[in-house]
């Protein structure tokens, strides 16, 4: 056979393609990062039409996004590449040189970037990236070491996964720190109102109550917190600013100005009522003996019951607790107990007594310390939910 003759009356019997369909799972996870407003930019050595094709496909892009080839991106000024970089497209046949371009335009523009290979060709890119990402189970050596991160499962799904993870974390850290330290304005009013009317009203909080509140009291709720699951609204917002701080402004008014405040009012009114119920203000506040204790071991109660709601109201940033489940947290649940356990414990056991300062708690101390979380609670749901509509109302005016 020559060349001339070998494809000759030959007959058609079928053909063979291949295809390599994209996981199942990168549709969910591209709708994830278009809700979180990731933006998601493919580019690739393929050609132009099968680029276009999977982006479609997939939801990356729509059938509008614009393809810009090597060839092409080799032309485009800074500015232009840009203005590019600004819409919907999709880089094909480019070569390394052109994804450090890429990479490195986008951290102009004040991007964040994390980039994704395999290849020796993709190792500039990934070292250059914000948070570079190579594949372990097909990524070459040089790939990985010039990588911050590896996949072991060379799934796309998995980086978003690590995403929703890392955003959950962060905001519980918050939620930890909102806890943590709503405590210390009901902490620190007593000591104030102790200065200010220069020992007119007596401490109504004892350095050794101070003390069970942030060493005893505080921790296992808090711990709780740490182990919260995401909020379903976690994926909804966008990402935060490159100088964003976990002790952020809303952190601040809610542990100071909202959960502290109140927690402070509720505590120092418990001090007076339990002094009012023993003749003040015809007469003086007590100083010592039975009345002073019981007030003192009441504000520390009052604290504590109040430190119980905020635990709860914490769990969420927005979302109802009853939608997060009312019970999901059993480590929330099991400090709570362990809450009500120690003041227990300090108010009936006579060393712990003298060593704390407190007195035993009659059966309406515990009904009126009962009664306290359950409006506040409440409160907060009721503030959860404007805060709800006022978003959704919000988003459907950018949708529109």
């Amino acid at each position: 056979l020559t060349i001339d003759t070998a494809e000759t009356n030959l007959t058609f019997v079928g053909l063979a393609i291949m295809s390599d369909p994209p996981r199942p799972e990168i549709y969910e996870a591209i709708k994830k990062c278009h809700r979180a407003s990731i933006k998601i930019i493919m580019v690739t050595g393929d050609s132009s039409l099968t680029a276009k094709s999977v982006a479609v496909k997939i939801g990356l892009t729509s059938d509008k996004a614009r393809v810009v080839t090597g060839g092409e991106l080799d032309s485009m000024s800074k500015e232009d590449l840009k203005k590019a970089l600004a819409g919907e497209i999709i880089f094909a046949r480019v070569a390394p040189e052109q994804k450090y371009k890429i990479v490195s335009t986008l951290q102009e523009m004040g991007e964040i970037v994390a980039s994704t290979g395999d290849g020796v060709n993709d190792a500039p890119a990934l070292k250059k990236a914000d948070i570079g990402v190579a594949m372990g189970v097909t990524g070459t050596d040089v790939a990985k070491d010039a990588a911050d991160m590896i996949l072991t499962d060379d799934n796309f799904a998995s980086i978003v996964a690590a995403i929703e993870e890392g955003r959950t974390v962060y905001s519980n850290i918050q939620k930890f720190l909102i806890y943590i330290l709503n405590s210390n304005l009901p902490e620190a009013v007593p000591s104030a109102l102790f200065l200010f009317s220069r020992g007119a009203i007596p401490l109504p909080l004892t350095v050794m109550q101070i003390l069970t509140v942030d060493l005893g009291t505080d921790m296992m709720p808090a711990l709780g917190l740490g182990s919260e699951k995401a909020e379903p609204s976690i994926m909804d917002k966008p990402p935060r600013a490159r100088d964003a701080h976990l002790m952020s402004k809303t952190v601040l008014w809610k542990a100071f100005a909202w959960y502290g405040l109140i927690a402070s009012i509720i505590s120092s009114g418990a001090y007076f009522f339990v002094n009012h119920l023993n003749g003040w203000p015809l007469k003086g506040l007590a100083t010592s003996g039975n009345t002073y204790v019981m007030a003192t071991t009441m504000t520390l109660a009052a604290i504590i019951f109040c430190q119980i709601a905020a635990a709860m109201n914490c769990r969420t940033e927005n979302a109802s607790v009853f939608k997060a489940g009312l019970f999901a947290n059993k480590l929330v649940w099991f400090g709570i107990v362990f809450e009500i356990f120690l003041l227990a414990l300090l108010s009936y056991t006579p060393f712990l007594q003298e060593l704390f300062h407190t007195g035993p708690l009659a059966p309406t101390d515990w009904i009126f310390l009962a009664i306290i979380p359950i409006p506040l609670f409440l409160i907060e749901e009721g503030r959860k939910w404007l805060n709800r509509r006022r978003l959704a109302a919000k988003k459907v005016d950018v949708v529109d």
